[in-house]
């Protein structure tokens, strides 16, 4: 059993830390000693070990009740898919912004800096030794087997919207 402060240092993070997820519901103590401590067991501890690795994904707390309490794992997906999601969204919003500084800033060699173009990835495609072929049956099999991947994939690439409807469109 762990007392407040023996579990918030167990996971690095202060006592309100701790208080907050219990005002939220999220972690109560298996119980109270007389004197109104908190006294922590081992389910609490994987209790908070999930809110801490769920809380490292960005999963606003307000969510956390839907992964912690229920059983159903499609439920569970479907909640980490919609932050996924959310978050690629964000990452998108993102480049934009970027895009949109560099034209300001008339340095469009900053978007190149540690970024896999289109054109880099050709190359190192055509460097393992696939031809024009290999690399459009590559697309086919990848829209064909994980089209929402693809198109995160594609974007990665920093391509146009219009040409990424493109080789989606023969990749289909």
């Amino acid at each position: 059993m762990l007392t407040i402060s023996q579990l918030a240092k167990t996971f690095s993070i202060s006592r309100t830390t701790v208080l907050y997820y219990e005002r939220e519901g999220l972690l109560l103590p298996k119980n109270r000693s007389d004197n109104g401590y908190r006294w922590y067991g081992d389910l609490e501890v994987e209790r908070l070990r999930k809110i801490m690795a769920y809380r490292s994904f960005g999963v606003p707390v307000a969510q956390l009740y839907l992964l912690l309490d229920r059983h159903d794992e499609v439920e569970q997906q479907t909640v980490l898919l919609e932050h996924f999601h959310a978050l690629e969204a964000k990452v998108q919003e993102l480049r934009v912004q970027q895009k949109a500084i560099v034209q300001f800033m008339g340095q469009p060699e900053l978007l190149d800096e540690n970024v896999v173009t289109k054109d880099r990835w050709t190359q190192i495609m055509r460097d393992a030794g696939l031809s024009d072929d290999d690399m459009r049956n590559w697309h086919m099999q990848f829209e064909k087997s994980e089209p929402q991947g693809h198109l995160v994939f594609l974007r990665s690439l920093n391509i146009s919207e219009e040409e990424i409807e493109v080789i989606r469109g023969w990749s289909d």
